[in-house]
């Protein structure tokens, strides 16, 4: 591999060294597969009666449980790394598996601890959450006992939790491995390339109408390929959680997301109340837009595309330095983690076919440190990929000594560092010129953002909320599955697309709509980018000053709700809309700069 590859591809012997053939890996994941046994063996010993006694013992093993669970996603992450960065490592994706099996005898095992301490009286739980080895974790255990009174008994959710692995789980990861091993053959200046569906995906950012066609044609007919096994995936999961959610008594399929999110429906009712109204102003932006862009219709895939012909393309080092030098001004600390993921090679950004499409961050406990998946094709949207990842590891970062129960924050929460990154490295793009052109064509990039939010994810929500309505009668065709994709994003997008401009089989190329440890995974996004501008404003205000404000944020978001979050750290309610009225207003602002300097130029 040459020294760019080097410098663009990350390090995982560090954690691990010889990838999937790694012997210290195996010897990681015997002794979890020993220490899994003791913990069966340990948990049918332990005292029933709540005497001081049984409640050190209890302690005892709820914290080497603790430990036992951090150790277990360590290397179901590391795992995961290895069969993102080669979809045809068939050991990789076989440890995975294995990995997955392993969280879910470690669930197993903790069904038991639940049935505990759903047996315990309030005197007796408040004694056992304030022992010293638990008190760190209080509210991971209030909420895991909260939990457990909603759901079946813990014979049954140890069944459940049994036979996810081979079953429900397996469904998401057969997903995963039809995604990966999609192809498709690309005519680009008269050349053919052979493009995986995340090489395909950076097409749509092309200034070139005709390209991002070609890759919407290339995306329908790979996807439509593979049409009825992707129906049957999806189907099949949402007949498990709603057979899982009957059994358990929750009439709402929302419910399990809400309890994932930590967060209140009201909440939830109220940013999408406020989303909703945005409406007419992303009209009035993509208005603009199209006579840009010289386009009387507006597509699906005409989403990303670029308002002029400005070359913004940057070498990953320009991107790198840049992202650095701004996090730096506002907070040393970000910079130094940041500069630090890239020197260390954390980050794995290489363009090459072979590797799984999209983005993440890994979480790696044991080590305290990420490691960054992308693909970077040397343009503004892989910089801002660049610097949301980031936020992920920086998150991760301000959290690793908390105790593991303590750094697992919601999914809504997540999404916290990662937008505020964007905002910030946004903000700094945009003062760093004095050009017009070019500001319009950072704005248009920074207001991209919201129209995602507020059209493309809500019509991900609305469709989620219409299909497992109608799957709770029956299985859905592939036609009916379309048919509500295209209506869904009629309600989100407005008059926005063009009759001929929706994207059918979304429900199908979208990866989220197949996740199985986080149902409904479209809400979080939107929380988390209105949440976060709530923060950047803040910020904003505040300067470099807000910077320790923030990571005392950031520290709080895996021992308190969505809403304690917010109350302690910015002072709002977040179940009403005032809050999330607000931060749409913000976006609407820059819509009408936007309109203003796009009839200026």
């Amino acid at each position: 591999m040459n020294t760019k590859a080097n410098k663009m591809s990350w390090d995982l012997d560090t954690i691990f060294p010889g990838g999937s053939e790694s012997a210290e890996f195996e010897s990681f994941r015997m002794t979890i597969d020993a220490d899994l046994e003791a913990a069966e063996e340990s948990l049918a010993g332990l005292p029933r009666k709540t005497d001081d006694t049984a409640f050190d013992k209890w302690a005892e093993f709820c914290a080497t449980m603790q430990n036992l669970g951090e150790r277990i996603i360590h290397g179901e992450e590391f795992s995961y790394c290895l069969t993102a960065q080669d979809i045809d490592d068939e050991k990789a994706a076989a440890l995975l598996d294995e990995m997955i099996s392993r969280a879910g005898s470690w669930q197993s095992i903790m069904t038991g601890v639940d049935e505990f301490i759903l047996g315990l009286d309030d005197d007796s739980w408040a004694i056992l959450v304030g022992h010293e080895k638990l008190s760190g974790t209080m509210f991971y255990w209030n909420e895991r006992r909260f939990n457990a009174r909603h759901r079946m008994e813990a014979k049954l959710e140890k069944l459940a939790a049994g036979l996810s692995g081979d079953g429900y789980h397996a469904w998401a990861r057969l997903y995963e491995h039809i995604a990966g091993g999609l192809k498709v053959e690309f005519i680009s200046d008269g050349k053919s390339e052979t493009l995986s569906m995340g090489q395909l995906h950076n097409k749509f950012s092309s200034a070139d109408r005709d390209i991002r066609e070609q890759a919407f044609e290339k995306l329908e007919s790979a996807w439509g390929s593979v049409e009825s096994q992707a129906a049957m995936i999806l189907n099949s999961q949402a007949g498990f959680r709603l057979k899982l959610y009957k059994a358990r008594g929750w009439e709402s399929p929302l419910l399990e997301p809400l309890m994932i999110g930590r967060l209140k429906q009201e909440t939830l009712d109220a940013m999408w109340s406020a989303v909703a109204r945005a409406g007419k102003s992303m009209a009035d932006y993509i208005s603009a837009k199209k006579k840009l862009l010289g386009i009387e219709n507006f597509r699906w895939y005409d989403q990303r595309a670029p308002i002029s012909k400005i070359d913004k393309s940057v070498s990953y080092e320009e991107a790198c330095d840049f992202v650095i030098k701004y996090l730096t001004e506002f907070s040393p600390d970000m910079g130094k983690l940041a500069r630090t993921a890239i020197d260390d090679r954390w980050i794995e950004a290489e363009d090459r076919s072979g590797k799984a499409a999209g983005g993440f961050q890994a979480e790696l406990f044991v080590s305290k440190q990420s490691r960054i998946f992308m693909t970077f094709s040397g343009d503004y949207d892989q910089m801002m990929t660049l610097a949301h990842e980031l936020g992920h590891a920086y998150h991760s970062y301000v959290m690793r000594d908390l105790d593991y129960f303590s750094q697992l924050y919601s999914m809504n929460l997540a999404e916290t560092a990662s937008t505020f990154n964007e905002l910030l490295v946004t903000d700094a793009a945009m003062a760093d010129t004095d050009d017009p052109s070019e500001k319009l064509w950072l704005l248009d990039r920074k207001i991209e953002e919201a129209f995602g939010h507020f059209c493309d994810l809500r019509s991900r929500f609305l469709f989620d909320k219409a299909f497992y309505e109608e799957r709770k009668k029956g299985i859905l065709s592939r036609k009916r599955l379309c048919e509500l994709m295209v209506e869904s994003q009629k309600i989100a997008f407005g008059d926005i697309l063009s009759e001929d401009g929706y994207h059918p089989l979304f429900w199908a190329a979208k990866s989220h709509f197949f996740d199985t440890e986080s149902p409904f995974y479209n809400f979080p996004y939107v929380f988390g980018y209105l949440f976060s501008g709530g923060i950047y404003e803040q910020a904003r205000r505040e300067g470099s000053s807000f910077a320790d404000k923030y990571k005392a944020l950031l520290l709080d978001t895996g021992s308190m709700t969505c809403e304690e979050v917010a109350k302690k750290h910015l002072g709002v309610d977040l179940t009403t809309e005032q809050f999330w009225n607000q931060s749409v207003d913000r976006v609407i602002a820059d819509i009408d700069q936007f309109v203003k300097l796009s009839q200026q130029v």
